[in-house]
């Protein structure tokens, strides 16, 4: 799995960076762009992986005691992506979420939580080490650092979706590397290697939705 250390919560705060870097290049028209994800644009894409400060401030209070239930980034994404995991029985709600976030806020307010409110969010945690264990609405109690890892992936799997629709530098090479080690921890080890040494038949791709 990812290394629960302090340089998830860099990795994460650089990838937001980005983020808010492409948002201050683009015109009106980009933002309204159609992206790879069917029936998204630009705009709702950042709607999307923007942070949302309160639910960083959030995690103070969902401190709980004993170890968490779930302590790695892949753990998350097993359970979300099982057939009746919310990454299926919810999608329509998330697409739904997006689209109204994005016609509540323009795109200044977007680079915003990217570049200043998000990072300073990040910041205001950075004392609660990654084996702090947090209430989970879903999976009873989690890791600080499995949810850090969760995020990093998000946001620069959505950043190879924005460079699909307008362009633009990779993500830093630290992002990429910790986001494919996360999925590969993610699938089967035996079917991952089997399929990736040219022997399994079985389907292993994709990992999550």
């Amino acid at each position: 799995m990812i290394s629960q250390n302090d340089s998830v919560p860099a990795l994460l705060a650089e990838a937001w960076a980005s983020w808010a870097e492409r948002g201050a290049t683009l015109d009106a028209a980009s933002w309204d762009l159609a992206t790879r994800l069917p029936g998204w644009s630009v705009r709702e894409l950042y709607a999307h992986v923007a942070p949302v400060p309160a639910m960083f401030a959030g995690l103070r209070e969902a401190v709980v005691d004993g170890p968490a239930e779930v302590t790695s980034g892949a753990g998350i994404l097993r359970a979300y992506n099982r057939p009746d995991g919310i990454a299926h029985t919810a999608a329509g709600q998330v697409a739904e979420a997006a689209k109204l976030a994005a016609s509540a806020a323009e795109p200044a307010e977007l680079i915003a939580r990217f570049g200043v409110e998000g990072p300073a969010a990040l910041a205001g945690i950075a004392d609660l080490p990654p084996a702090t264990a947090v209430a989970h609405p879903l999976l009873g109690s989690v890791t600080v650092g499995a949810l850090g890892e969760v995020a990093l992936m998000e946001a620069t799997v959505h950043l190879l979706d924005l460079i699909a629709a307008v362009g633009g530098p990779p993500p830093a090479d630290g992002a990429l590397r910790a986001t494919r080690a996360l999925l590969v921890e993610v699938a089967d080890p035996v079917a991952f290697i089997e399929a990736a040494a040219g022997r399994g038949t079985g389907a292993v791709l994709p990992v999550i939705r």
